[in-house]
């Protein structure tokens, strides 16, 4: 439910911002052409955000024959979630990242990248895999995608914005075009938060459990922040949040607007879950 009232309020900001832009540029006209495009952005996000993520990534889905272990553990850790088999892709590169996608469970999407699978040793894999399955069975995926193309998408609007003071003239469309260009990127940001960093710590602990132990994916995290700093790969900011770890560096200030958990933070949770399911025996129950 939280993650459908998150969803709704993107897709009404978007709207909000659009039919804002277009008024001050079109007057009444303009406002109702922002209208109908806004509409068209709505639906399409909401129904395809998921293929547009993937594809802006190049992914390929893989088969089992192509990928034979990758799906084994994929279709094993999703049973015992309790979760219907989702695509499985690879992402072409060598930056070591991982990601979940789809607009719900039925329609989901694992998608991992060559880089991760390079380096991963299959223990450490399985805990990313069973990270990001947790994200399909809470529920994220859907605002995730979703965030990552409203986000774009006010990218795109203020990189239109600023061409547009070139070839403009009127003070008032200047005012409002350059408040614009230079909120846009805060505005984008603003919406990765809006994903709070609270999911990736959910989605550890659900990973954890369902393993039994949670330092594969503690050992597969510190894997990926090395990993990624050394393989960093060409990643647009509006879909940083998608990714298991951070695929972009924030230090200082800017490590407020991390979407991401400092993984040392999320090691130490991994831990002391570890040694609640040490003491206790528990084990996951779908």
């Amino acid at each position: 439910m939280i993650n459908s009232v998150k969803t709704a309020a993107l897709l009404a900001a978007l709207t909000g911002l659009l039919i804002f832009v277009g008024r001050s540029f079109g007057g009444a006209e303009g406002m109702i052409l922002a209208f109908i495009l806004a509409m068209a952005l709505n639906l399409g996000s909401w129904w395809f955000s998921d293929r547009i993520v993937l594809a802006m990534y190049r992914a390929v889905q893989v088969t089992p024959a192509q990928a034979p272990q990758l799906h084994s553990m994929v279709a094993e850790l999703a049973a015992r979630a309790g979760l219907p088999m989702p695509k499985v892709y690879v992402v072409p590169g060598a930056m070591p990242n991982a990601f979940a996608t789809g607009r719900n469970p039925a329609h989901a999407a694992v998608a991992v990248t060559e880089g991760i699978l390079q380096i991963m040793p299959m223990e450490e894999l399985r805990g990313v895999l069973a990270h990001e399955l947790a994200h399909v069975k809470n529920r994220d995926t859907l605002t995730s995608a979703v965030a990552a193309v409203v986000a774009g998408a006010i990218s795109m609007m203020a990189n239109m914005l600023q061409w547009s003071l070139f070839l403009g003239d009127r003070r008032e469309d200047r005012g409002v075009g350059l408040l614009t260009v230079f909120l846009a990127p805060l505005v984008a940001t603003v919406i990765q938060l809006a994903i709070s960093r609270s999911r990736e710590y959910a989605a550890d602990e659900f990973a954890a459990r369902l393993l039994g132990d949670g330092r594969p994916l503690a050992r597969a995290l510190q894997r990926l922040e090395a990993g990624v700093h050394a393989a960093p790969g060409a990643v647009e900011p509006s879909t940083a949040h998608l990714f298991i770890v951070s695929p972009l560096s924030g230090r200082g200030f800017f490590s407020l607007f991390r979407t991401h958990p400092h993984t040392a933070d999320r090691v130490a949770r991994l831990e002391r879950i570890t040694a609640e399911l040490d003491r206790s025996g528990q084990r996951f129950v779908g």
